[in-house]
């Protein structure tokens, strides 16, 4: 039977109607400030008076504004990479677990959700100290000599996100991997594979789309987390967002703080886009009757 015209087009018009609140407080909320920050952007003096690009010319041009965007945009994938090393082998148990303890383990994720996060940037402050946990262990533990500097530095800021951001890593790689079907991994091991070349070869792969998802999650989240980075980090280690906030509230350099936060957007949007893009290729790269193939041992196909 032909199609109707209303079911040729992407949608009817009644769903139409129901999707234009949500279109309108998109506009109205998202687009419309976004296309007043770039018009602020176009003045060249605090005043808003005089209409030109110098304060473009002025960030593009400076060497400073562009390492505190790659400083940035590397804090970002750097908490990715941590968050990625301690998230999937959680994942891995927690798909292992019996329900029981899967309705613990997911509170346990859950819990700082329910969090402020001033309240657990606060927390790690404590931790991080002079005086703090680690210290405290490393000294009683004779590995250290004296107390290690771990406030305002990069490697503190970078532990101190991946706890902060763990819950936006495994709660999409969990929803992927426990809707994995465990004959895949028993068909796997039946070829021969062992555990390690069906985790690599199976498992991995198949979560790839969780993985990706948690990538986005956490990087969109740790380049802009504002809090993290001041209350943590301070004032020797300067990012996009401190730039904007000094721009716009101490300085009062709206169009300088405009241009900042629009560089901001479109650097964390490209990385995104790049992270997608790699999680496709590496997803559609190898199907999953490939996968299976690949888990065979080299010496079965002799």
């Amino acid at each position: 039977m032909a199609a109707t015209a209303g079911e040729r087009g992407w949608m009817r018009p009644a769903e139409w109607q129901l999707a234009l609140p949500l279109t309108l407080a998109f506009a109205a909320f998202f687009l419309a400030p976004l296309l007043i920050l770039a018009a602020i952007s176009t003045f060249d003096d605090d005043k808003l008076a005089r209409v030109g690009f110098a304060q473009w010319i002025k960030f593009l041009g400076d060497p400073f504004y562009w390492q505190v965007v790659g400083d940035t945009l590397k804090l970002g994938l750097m908490t990715v990479a941590a968050t990625l090393l301690v998230g999937f082998p959680l994942a891995l148990v927690f798909i292992e677990a019996s329900p029981r303890w899967q309705r613990v383990l997911l509170f346990v994720i859950v819990l700082p959700l329910l969090t402020s996060v001033v309240v657990r940037t606060f927390a790690w402050i404590v931790i991080l100290g002079q005086e703090g946990v680690i210290n405290q262990a490393l000294l009683a533990t004779s590995l250290a000599p004296a107390p290690l500097r771990l406030l305002q530095t990069e490697f503190g800021l970078v532990l101190a996100l991946t706890q902060i951001e763990m819950p936006l890593m495994l709660l999409p790689l969990l929803g992927v991997m426990t809707r994995l079907d465990p004959a895949l991994r028993d068909a796997s091991q039946a070829l021969g594979a062992s555990r390690w070349r069906t985790l690599f070869r199976v498992t991995l792969p198949l979560s790839v789309p969780g993985l990706v998802s948690g990538c986005l999650l956490v990087f969109a989240s740790s380049t802009t987390a504002f809090i993290s980075q001041s209350v943590i980090g301070g004032n020797r280690l300067v990012y996009l967002p401190l730039v904007i906030w000094q721009q716009s509230l101490v300085v009062y350099n709206w169009p300088l703080a405009s241009v900042a936060a629009l560089t901001l957007l479109v650097s964390v949007s490209a990385c995104v886009v790049a992270i997608s893009a790699l999680g496709r290729h590496v997803a559609g790269g190898r199907p999953g009757a490939a996968r299976l193939e690949a888990a065979r041992p080299e010496a079965a196909h002799g």
